[in-house]
């Protein structure tokens, strides 16, 4: 079987307060092992910044950030615990829970799970794909 192919440059997600955002992301991504990487003026980010990276970003057009009905941005977590200590970290930084840590059978047997919205109502979930 071949590794995994990576398809995305990075992704972006709008957000209001730059600095709130920040502290907010590195807090629940520090539980996943995800490091803060290239950020600037108007944008942070972490991880790889050509493979995968994942931004926040004040909107280039100057309006305000909003969500997108249907979209979702799930980081892998190396561990179940970490998908919980991601869950807690965000609700304690003001995310909103839209999911508690738990298996999502109907994806896989081992789909490990938790959902959050971030301070600006992006959803965003931790997934753990390991067997217990």
């Amino acid at each position: 079987m071949s590794e995994p192919q990576v398809i995305l440059s990075h992704l972006t997600l709008g957000v209001n307060d730059l600095e709130r955002a920040r502290m907010f992301y590195d807090a629940v991504l520090g539980e996943l092992g995800i490091t803060p990487g290239k950020s600037g003026q108007g944008f942070a980010g972490w991880g790889s910044p050509h493979a995968a990276g994942f931004f926040i970003s004040t909107p280039l057009d100057g309006k305000p950030a909003t969500v997108g009905n249907g979209v979702s941005v799930s980081f892998l977590a190396p561990t179940r615990d970490a998908v919980d200590r991601f869950w807690r970290a965000a609700l304690a930084a003001g995310g909103v829970d839209e999911g508690k840590p738990g298996l999502r059978p109907h994806y896989h047997p081992s789909y490990y799970a938790a959902y959050v919205r971030d301070l600006d109502g992006n959803k965003i979930a931790a997934v753990c794909h390991a067997a217990a």
